[in-house]
Parts: C-alpha cells; structure tokens; sequence
C-alpha cells in the first residue's frame, strides 16, 4: 500500500468530521458534534467492511458489485483523462432506437444504463480528488449519505418527540440500513434521496412553506431515484399524491388512503391501454425472469408472475414472505443471510412487543406522514416479493425502506412498561 492513500485517508476523514459539525442541517438535527462524529465513523467502518465482505467474501454472497463499481469508476477516470467530451456524452445520449421512452426497459434502454453510468462517472470524478482509493472514496460517499440518516432522524424525532432515544436507536443502527446504505452502491444514494424527500415535504407541509433549498432538496432526490432506481417512482409518486391529498383535506385520513390506492392499482393494471410503451405489469413480470435467470447461491425457487390481476394476486402470498419473512433460518448460507435472518425475527419481536405495550397516547396511525409511510414502504416490500427471488438481493433492496416502515412502531412501544413487566 502507498503512504498516499493512508494520507489522503487521515486528512480527509479530519476536514470532513470538521466540517459535518459546522453544517446546520446537522446542528439544527440537537446531535452533539461528538455524536454526529460518532456516527459518521460509524458509517465508515460499515463502508470498510462492506469492501472487505466484497473481497474477501464476494463469490459466496454475490457482493462483488462494489468492486465493480470501484474498477469501472478508475476506466471512467481514465476516460474523463483523455477523452472528456465523450466522458460526460455518454450521460445524455441514448445509443439505441426509442430507448430514451424505455423508462421501465430493461434491455437496449438508456434509463436502465444510465444508473450504473451515472455511478461509475460519479465514481471517476471523486477519484480525481481521492487519488482512486476505495477507503477513501468511503469517506465522501458517507458524507453524502448522512444527510439521510439525518433527514429521516429529524422527521421521525418531530413526528415522535417523547421517543428519541427509540427513533435514534432504530435510525442510526438498524443493521442491515447501517451495511447496505454504507458501501459503495446505489442504496446509500436511493436512502439520502428519500429521506431528502421526506424531509422537504414534511417540513413544507407542517410549516405551510416551500422554500427555495427545500424544493431544491425534494427535485434533486426525485432526480436521483429516477437515475439510480427509476421503478420506485411507481410506489412513490402515489404516496406523494396521498400525502398532498391528506394534508390538504385533513380527515378521513384512511378513507381517502384507500381511494387513491384503490385508483391507482386499477390505473397500473389499465397502463399498457393508456400507453403500450409504459405497462407496469409485464416490467414487473420481466423483472422476475430477469432474477430468475440469474440462479444465484441465494435464489429460491417461485412461481412465475403472470402479468393480469389473477397472476398479481395469485403470487401475493408469496411476494408477502419473500420481501417481509425471508431469509428464513433455513435459508441461511453464510454471514449476512445469518445476519439478515437475525433482523427479520428481531423486527417480527418488536412488532410482538408494540401488540403488547404499545403507548395508548400515542394515536397512530393518525397524520398524513403516517400513511406516506405505510404506503410507500408497503408499495416498494410488494414490487420487491413479486419481482425478486434472490435473498441477498431482497436483503439490500428492502433496506431503504426499514426505517420508514419499522422504526414507527419502536417510537409507539412505551419501553419503561416492557422493561418494568420484564424485570
């Protein structure tokens, strides 16, 4: 190893742990500065071992992709080097014939290249300041990404005032959050542009005021999602749209939750007659035989979507344990599946818990954020069982969503009566 990159690492880790205390998103988040260093060392010693796992565990648990990433963001620095003009080109022009209304495709479409361009030159320009290092490119990577650890910490703590410690617990060290949104891939990106989402909108909303950095914040994470995942967009947008409906009408809150759900799976199901180009069923059905084709080490067997109402309905048991259940004990293969199985038991106890001493006082769910939760998280668990059946990946893909669909019930649960009941 050269002295450069522990150099570079050292400086870089110092100016940019001075600098996280000094930017006020964090300061108005009440951390303390040693707290918000804490954190942010956290996420980078998850960022490392994320790396080490692809090295030295890569083959048995698929997690090479990282380093795919690393490799093809020092060929795109090269590029960037000798030939700019075709380097940044190659972000806006679409090589194939109607690939830019592909939006959903998943061959010859420039979306669906776009996510692994945009990381690989997003990669390579880092690399000009980080001499190429892949420890030290962990450092700005999780910079980035603690703006949405914050952004969703400050939401939740405003949603849930008296349960602080319970909403930082579940935030900040939910495990397969803390791994999956650490590494360099595109999760740690998807998670900042959500919680950058929901941030600005439910700050805008609680203060009756759009300003110019919080919509800024709201277009640059739908711009992100849209990059790097483009099918969230379907769980997504319909949850803005309840969110907006909610806050302006203000009552019959799960009423007009239900409608506007209800309205939207007949429009998914009806969206190959309004556009051929754009039919959500059958992206959801290739999308599974693209995973299917994969046979992975952590592949499970299931039964074919067929893209119609009775296809989507008759694969709904199966989509619900795929995204919400597994890895179950059985499936577990090595380190992560083992540690993936652990947390899903460990959610399914603190939903046993919250049955058991939820707070009372506490009314939920009862305001517009809460259905956005419940909906968006609930939208994306579903897309995940009916079109992914590869355990790792349902592990990573799922993590985006945890905070927003777990760490309510942690903020309702009143500890001090389970602890005392325990005792």
């Amino acid at each position: 190893m050269s002295v450069q990159a522990p150099l570079l690492f050292i400086g870089y880790l110092i100016g940019l742990s001075w600098l996280l205390t000094r930017i006020r998103f964090f300061q108005k988040s009440e951390i303390s500065k040693s707290q918000l260093i804490l954190l942010y060392l956290l996420k980078i010693a998850a960022g490392i071992f994320y790396g080490w796992i692809g090295i030295y565990y890569g083959r048995t648990a698929h997690m090479t992709d990282t380093w795919f990433y690393h490799v093809g963001g020092l060929q795109e620095q090269s590029l960037l080097l000798e030939n700019p003009g075709r380097f940044f080109s190659e972000l806006i022009i679409d090589p194939y014939e109607g690939g830019i209304w592909k939006l959903l495709g998943t061959h010859d479409s420039y979306w669906n290249d776009l996510k692994a361009n945009a990381l690989l030159k997003g990669l390579a320009l880092l690399n000009m300041i980080t001499g190429g290092h892949y420890n030290v490119n962990i450092l700005f990577y999780n910079f980035f990404g603690l703006f949405g650890s914050i952004a969703f910490y400050r939401v939740l703590v405003d949603r849930f005032p008296a349960q602080k410690i319970a909403v930082a617990l579940g935030t900040f060290l939910t495990p397969s959050v803390l791994f999956w949104t650490s590494g360099i891939h595109k999760e740690g990106i998807l998670f900042t542009a959500l919680g950058m989402i929901v941030y600005s909108v439910y700050f805008s909303f609680k203060e009756s005021a759009w300003t110019l950095r919080r919509i800024s914040a709201l277009i640059t994470g739908l711009i992100l999602i849209l990059i790097f995942r483009n099918h969230l967009l379907v769980a997504l947008l319909p949850a803005l749209l309840v969110w907006a409906i909610l806050n302006k009408k203000g009552k019959q809150l799960a009423l007009t939750t239900s409608m506007v759900y209800t309205a939207f799976i007949f429009l998914f199901f009806l969206s190959s007659h309004l556009d051929p180009r754009i039919d959500l069923p059958q992206a959801v059905a290739t999308k599974q035989q693209e995973f299917l084709q994969l046979k992975g080490k952590s592949s499970v067997q299931v039964d074919t979507l067929r893209p119609t109402p009775i296809g989507f309905l008759a694969n709904l048991p199966q989509a619900i344990d795929l995204s919400l259940t597994r890895p179950h004990l059985a499936d577990v293969k090595h380190l992560l599946s083992l540690a993936a199985a652990l947390e899903v038991i460990a959610w399914f106890l603190v939903f046993g818990i919250w049955l058991f001493y939820r707070d009372r006082n506490i009314a939920w769910p009862s305001k517009a954020i809460d259905y956005f939760f419940i909906g968006f998280s609930l939208s994306v668990t579903l897309l995940i069982g009916f079109s992914i059946n590869n355990i790792g990946a349902i592990a990573r893909y799922r993590s985006i969503v945890t905070i927003p669909l777990f760490v309510p019930l942690l903020a309702q649960i009143n500890w001090r009566k389970f602890i005392g009941s325990s005792s």
